[in-house]
C-alpha cells in the first residue's frame, strides 16, 4: 500500500484534532475530486512499519482525538490489507481514541452487502473503525455548510451502533 500524506494535526477532518492519513488507491474517480492525484495506487510513499510507528507516534499527545483514514478510498481491498495492521495497533496503545474512515463506497450496499463477505478484512477493519463517512463525492450536491464531508449525499455513521442495531445509526456533531 501507498500513501499520499500524512497531517499530523487535522481539524477538517472529524472532531477535535486528529492525525490524517490519506492513502492512494481509488478506482471511484469522482468528478471534482479534491485529491485526485491519489486515484494513482502507486502515488506518493510505500506504506512501511516505519510509517505506522510514526503514526503512532503522532497520536501520543492527549489532544489528539485519534485518526482519520482518507484518500484515495480507504476501504480498497489492498488498503485495507495495509491497514489492519495500523488499526489494530492504535486500538492496542490507544483504545480510547476514535477511528474516522471516509469511503466513496456505499455502506449498506458495498461495505456490509459486499466486501464483508467478498473479503475477510473488512469485518474487522469495521470492528476498529467508530464513524465512516460513506458515498462518493458529487460535485451538483456539493456543500461547504457540512460538517466533515463534501456533498449532502454523504451520510456520517456510526459503525459499531449500525451494525449491533442492524440499521443505520447517523452521528449527529455534538457543539
Amino acid at each position: 500500500m501507498n500513501y499520499a500524506d500524512i497531517k499530523i494535526c487535522d481539524v477538517a477532518n472529524g472532531p477535535g484534532v486528529r492525525v490524517s492519513l490519506f492513502v492512494s488507491g481509488c478506482t471511484h474517480h469522482c468528478k471534482e475530486c479534491f485529491n485526485p492525484e491519489t486515484w494513482d495506487f502507486n502515488y506518493g510513499k510505500l506504506f512501511t512499519k516505519d510509517t505506522e510507528d510514526k503514526i503512532i507516534k503522532y497520536m501520543e499527545p492527549d489532544y489528539i482525538k485519534g485518526i482519520t483514514l482518507l484518500g484515495g478510498e480507504p476501504l480498497e481491498h489492498i488498503n485495507q490489507q495495509g491497514l489492519l495492521p495500523l488499526l489494530r495497533k492504535i486500538k492496542q496503545v490507544y483504545p480510547k481514541k476514535t477511528v474516522w474512515c471516509f469511503t466513496g463506497y456505499d455502506f449498506e450496499k458495498d461495505v456490509i452487502g459486499r466486501m464483508v463477505d467478498e473479503w475477510k478484512e473488512t469485518s474487522e477493519m469495521l470492528s476498529y473503525i467508530d464513524v465512516m463517512v460513506d458515498g462518493e463525492f458529487m460535485a451538483d450536491k456539493k456543500d461547504l455548510g457540512l460538517a466533515f464531508k463534501g456533498s449532502s449525499n454523504q451520510r456520517t455513521i456510526k459503525v459499531k451502533e449500525s451494525i449491533k442495531s442492524k440499521k443505520l445509526v447517523i452521528w449527529e456533531r455534538n457543539y
